[in-house]
Parts: structure tokens; C-alpha cells; sequence
């Protein structure tokens, strides 16, 4: 069953251009492993500059599948050096009804 995820990227400072350009490519590998859905992913930038992506993975199996595939791991490899992820209730926006974000 399809799983839908909301994470949240803080970039490390400097690095905020080179978050956004592995966001571009992100969904894609995931997808040439076939581990996501079709649908792709929403991007989106908070006002502090965290990226948020939501998109849905297959399922949970698909999930823990990413963890033992080795592109997948490099790619996670390549976020390590440039941002942290944060959990969701840390990003200000969030705190509101209807949270707002800026398109990436």
C-alpha cells in the first residue's frame, strides 16, 4: 500500500544551491528503482530556506527496500553533505491552518 511522506531538508549554510539541485533529480532515482509512484514530487521552500517534498513511496516494503539499494544510498550519501533533514513540527510554517510554502 502506497505510503505518502512529508520531509523536511535544512540546508547546511552555503549549501542551499546544491540541495535544490539534488531535489531535481531525486524523484527520478528513486522512480528508475522503481520504489515510488508515478506521481511526482510537490518541492517546496519554507521562508528559513528548508525544502520540503512530499511524495508517495509504493509502500512500506519499498521503503525498506530503499535502504539496502546502492544508488539509493549514494544519493542519500550526497544529502548527508549538504543539508540535514528536520522533523516536520520544526519547520515554522507549520504551526499554521493552512501552511504556506514558496514553489521550488
Amino acid at each position: 500500500m502506497e505510503r505518502i511522506v512529508i520531509v523536511a531538508y535544512k540546508p547546511f549554510p552555503g549549501k542551499a544551491n546544491d540541495l535544490k539541485n539534488l531535489m531535481y533529480s531525486h524523484w527520478d532515482i528513486l522512480n528508475a528503482e522503481d520504489l515510488v509512484t508515478d506521481r511526482k514530487s510537490i518541492i517546496c521552500e519554507a521562508e528559513d530556506g528548508t525544502i520540503l517534498e512530499v511524495f508517495g513511496w509504493k509502500s512500506k516494503e519499498a521503503i525498506e527496500l530503499a535502504h539496502s539499494n546502492k544508488k539509493v544510498q549514494k544519493m542519500w550519501e550526497e544529502y548527508s553533505k549538504v543539508c540535514e533533514y528536520i522533523p516536520l513540527n520544526n519547520v515554522k510554517e507549520s504551526d499554521s491552518i493552512f501552511a504556506e510554502f514558496g514553489p521550488l
